[in-house]
């Protein structure tokens, strides 16, 4: 159901959701980038309408809300373990499309490859998403050529324009029109709607444009390219902790100081690109060099999840271009895999 809302009423609306959930999207966080006196994009729980950035593409994406990048799976003592507590309330998830469909790359890895992880199923079962249109391409995204820059599985669409606010309900316990049946819950009716058809805002054409490859051979794997880009590469892993697909963690048992026999195990986000991540006892490594680390990124995100699922793991957000400090693009290294998959090959 869609409905045209005035500012003052969206607000009274959004005030009613935050009583009830816990709101994450897309904020400015003054000062804490990278460099001195820079500002980051992140994802940040929210109580206004006016804190929402509607236009811009986050740095990071929504995966920190599902997956805290440092995360307690258990304390220990001597003799226990507890499992700490999941969320106490649903969440509602701002995020654009691209993200939208990175949801179900996590749901994937996490819910679908052989397990279900607990940790990230019961915050799963509790978000929900209401997803941000794109007006206009973001400089780095390639989301029309991955064909992830329309999203259906939204449960409310909203649209901030001056003083209106257009709403796509799809979830009837976002609806602006609904009455809580319990005394104790917040009502969300408002006094005066105007219901009208909504469509959300799709990007159409990118500035960044990627041909993916029809079929990969053999010799894809022996590309000189994939040398040529680990030589550049630094392996500082930015561009796998902004993805929102990529799933790679490690563990670490902390003890505490005053109680050595007591301490926590973590679970912690790491990245494939970072020395070191597939040391194995007796000094064994998978993946040694730095282009065999590249390699295996797109290869895993373009080829190997495709085989299983059917679809590709990259959606096409273009972060991991953004934030490359050796200006590596991951869009043109899989224009040129394609490229060079049609040309034929001396033996």
């Amino acid at each position: 159901m869609g409905y045209q809302l005035s500012k003052p009423d969206a607000d009274r609306l959004f005030q009613a959701w935050t009583r009830q959930y816990d709101v994450f999207a897309p904020v400015r966080m003054e000062g804490e980038g990278c460099f001195s006196d820079t500002d980051i994009l992140r994802y940040g729980q929210v109580t206004s309408l006016d804190q929402i950035l509607w236009d811009q593409k986050s740095d990071y994406s929504m995966k920190e809300v599902l997956l805290s990048i440092n995360e307690t799976l258990f304390y220990f003592t001597e003799d226990q373990t507890t499992v700490p507590g999941g969320p106490r309330k649903d969440l509602l998830i701002f995020l654009k499309a691209c993200d939208l469909h990175a949801v179900k790359r996590l749901d994937e890895i996490y819910l679908k490859n052989g397990f279900e992880d607990f940790y990230y199923r019961r915050v799963r079962e509790r978000a929900h998403f209401i997803l941000m249109g794109c007006e206009n391409t973001c400089d780095t995204g390639f989301c029309v050529s991955m064909g992830t820059n329309q999203a259906e599985d939204y449960d409310a669409y909203m649209k901030v324009e001056g003083r209106q606010v257009l709403l796509d309900v799809r979830w009837e316990a976002l609806a602006p029109d609904r009455k809580s049946q319990e005394p104790d819950q917040d009502s969300l009716s408002l006094p005066s709607l105007c219901q009208t058809e909504v469509s959300p805002d799709y990007v159409t054409e990118n500035k960044e444009k990627v041909t993916l490859p029809r079929s990969l051979s053999n010799e894809s794997f022996t590309r000189e390219i994939w040398q040529e880009y680990g030589s550049r590469c630094i392996g500082c892993g930015r561009c796998n902790f902004v993805c929102p697909t990529c799933t790679c963690f490690t563990m670490q048992d902390i003890f505490y100081q005053d109680n050595p026999r007591a301490g926590e195990r973590r679970r912690v986000w790491a990245s494939c690109q970072v020395d070191g991540y597939t040391d194995m006892a007796g000094g064994h490594s998978y993946r040694k060099s730095q282009g065999d680390r590249m390699r295996f990124k797109v290869m895993h995100k373009i080829h190997d999840f495709k085989v299983r699922t059917g679809y590709t793991m990259c959606v096409g957000c273009g972060r991991c271009d953004a934030v490359c400090p050796e200006y590596i693009s991951y869009a043109n290294c899989i224009s040129r895999l394609a490229k060079e998959e049609e040309v034929p090959h001396e033996k």
